[in-house]
Parts: C-alpha cells; sequence; structure tokens
C-alpha cells in the first residue's frame, strides 16, 4: 500500500484483478498529487481550485480538484440563535429574551442547548467569552478597571 501525506488521505492498494490501466493511473495519481504537495508555501496558500489530474483512463475521463479549504467561521448559528446569543452577550436573562422574542422560556432555554452543543460548552459564559474569542460577535461595552466602583472600607 502506498500512501500520501495525511492532507491527500489518497491510499492505492494492488487491485486484485481489476484493470492493470487503472492500477497504473492510480500509481500515476499518487506520485502526481506528492509532487503538487511539494510546492512552495507561497503557491499553497493562493486558496484557489487547482487541476491536479485531467485523465482519461478506459474511456472514461477522470477529474481530481483540489478544491481551496473553506474559512474557519465556526459553527453555523441559525438567525434566532444569533439574536438569543446577542441578547444573553448584552446579559438579559431568558425571561427577559423570551418576552422581547415572544417565545416561552422553554425554547429560549432549547435554543441555548442546541447552541452550546454546536459551540461545545455548558455555560452562557463559555458560550459567550468563545464567540468573542471567535469573532462571531464583538464587545460592545469595554469596561476599564479604573472606571469601576470601589468599595472603601472605613472600619479600620
Amino acid at each position: 500500500m502506498v500512501r500520501t501525506s495525511p492532507t491527500s488521505a489518497l491510499a492505492v492498494a494492488p487491485s486484485g484483478g481489476h484493470d492493470p490501466c487503472v492500477d497504473e493511473a492510480l500509481k500515476a495519481l499518487v506520485t502526481l498529487v506528492r509532487t503538487v504537495e511539494d510546492r512552495s508555501e507561497e503557491e499553497s496558500r493562493l486558496n484557489q481550485e487547482d487541476v491536479l489530474v485531467d485523465a482519461v483512463v478506459a474511456g472514461s475521463r477522470y477529474l481530481l480538484v483540489r478544491m481551496p479549504q473553506p474559512a474557519a467561521s465556526g459553527p453555523h448559528l441559525s438567525p434566532r440563535e444569533k439574536e438569543i446569543v446577542r441578547m444573553v452577550a448584552e446579559g438579559h436573562p431568558n425571561k427577559v429574551i423570551a418576552d422581547v422574542l415572544a417565545i416561552s422560556s422553554w425554547t429560549v432555554c432549547t435554543h441555548l442547548r442546541r447552541i452550546f452543543a454546536k459551540l461545545g460548552v455548558c455555560s452562557r459564559a463559555a458560550m459567550v467569552a468563545q464567540l468573542l474569542q471567535m469573532g462571531t460577535i464583538h464587545s460592545r461595552n469595554h469596561i476599564n478597571v479604573a472606571d469601576r466602583p470601589r468599595l472603601i472600607d472605613k472600619t479600620g
């Protein structure tokens, strides 16, 4: 068995009775993919489609196309989930969110459970922190520690 790097995940095994032309084509394909993977980093960063193989084997045309990697935008949230996330980030409790969106507080809880599952978190704070880090939501209220009210102990 011949393997290329983990990014291509291509393997060739003896055909065991298949057409020898197909075996040769697969071996050539593995060689070609290896040479393409050895390209410079600058070329591989172009993030565009790249036709690796355009060949006719046994009367059939085969195309091998390297597709650009999708942007890591994180999990897809529905418009309703995004609205709930925004309101949670603003500090609103479930009951207020339910009243504003004209849904039950049970539905808000269901949405939150689904959002937590998509993000792999288990609390509202972790959800907001992760979405802030991913850039999905943005902090609007930056609190400067120096501007916070302080408690002064006058007893001692």
